[in-house]
């Protein structure tokens, strides 16, 4: 549903400055900051006291872009204070995932409705959560639901969700376990044929980036956007093509998976691993992207894995 001819780019605020809120504001930033009105950031107040070394870079990246840090822990602010703060804000774009906690999305969503926020792209950037639905075991899928649930409740607010499936990294993610390269094993969630969209942050922030200021302007849609979609079968095939090594193969079926998380229920890896072998809602057809139908190329897997490897083609 489009609902006006102009976005307004004034008094923005990006929550997080991790790897996706990075990447947002890498792609925004140079596109709609004026002197006279910044984009700001929220961050934890340890990001300005005392910032690591990924951190620290992330500040010096952010303070020569000119964007203006907000220091709030999140975790412990109330819905009143977030409403106080976020109704100084025109579009606000929810980068923090679920490092803060459980129930942090609601809190998050509630405050932004409470503050009459006109436009806002909450913490969406993953699954379908429509198809996936409640109860599919997963609290954090269940979160995400409800707030996609709040947001169609009320008519003040503007929202935006971008699907963009897994974190394309998130497939070699040690702790993960879907591809291991020190032990060249790939396992498959479900089956062979089960498949799975991915995207990079960098494409995230960049379509995030475009879908913000389309006109004339998208409002009230879930855009669905991806990097790629394949088969845990075309998955092993890449790594294999790119490595120029055979991999070990191994299977792990959805009842394997329920089994598992049953002995162990609050591992967090295991329900991931559970919810992504149903294979409901974690995939979709690249051809029916917004990427896709305005020709903006993405990284692939392959073309992610190769220039993670530094191989060539």
């Amino acid at each position: 549903m489009a609902t006006s001819n102009r976005v307004d780019i004034e008094k923005m605020l990006i929550i997080g400055a991790g790897q996706l809120g990075m990447a947002v504001l890498r792609a925004l930033v140079p596109r709609v900051k004026s002197a006279t009105t910044p984009v700001s950031v929220l961050v934890s107040p340890k990001f300005l006291e005392s910032p690591r070394d990924s951190g620290r870079q992330h500040y010096t990246e952010l303070e020569a872009l000119g964007v203006q840090f907000i220091p709030l822990d999140l975790a412990a602010a109330g819905e009143a204070d977030l409403a106080e703060l976020f109704g100084r804000f025109r579009t606000v774009i929810n980068c923090t995932g679920f490092v803060v906690g459980p129930g942090t999305q609601l809190r998050v969503t509630r405050a932004i409705l409470q503050a009459g926020v006109p436009r806002y792209f909450p913490w969406q950037f993953g699954v379908d959560y429509d198809v996936v639905g409640k109860g599919s075991g997963q609290p954090v899928f269940d979160e995400q639901y409800d707030v996609r649930t709040l947001l169609r409740s009320q008519g003040k607010t503007e929202w935006v969700i971008v699907s963009t499936g897994m974190f394309t990294s998130f497939l070699f993610e040690p702790d993960f376990d879907v591809v291991n390269l020190q032990t060249r094993t790939v396992h498959a969630l479900g089956s062979w044929d089960t498949c799975v969209t991915v995207t990079t942050p960098e494409d995230i922030g960049r379509l995030t980036t475009e879908i913000l200021l389309e006109e004339p302007c998208i409002a009230n849609e879930v855009v669905f956007v991806a990097g790629d979609t394949i088969s845990y079968g075309k998955l092993a095939d890449i790594v294999e093509a790119v490595t120029r090594k055979s991999v070990k193969r191994v299977e792990w079926t959805l009842e394997e998976l329920k089994a598992s998380l049953a002995r162990d229920p609050e591992n967090l890896m295991l329900r991931y691993r559970v919810g992504f072998a149903n294979g409901t809602g974690m995939w979709w057809d690249k051809s029916d992207t917004y990427n896709y139908k305005k020709g903006i190329d993405t990284v692939d897997t392959e073309g992610w894995l190769r220039q993670h490897l530094k191989v060539d083609s």
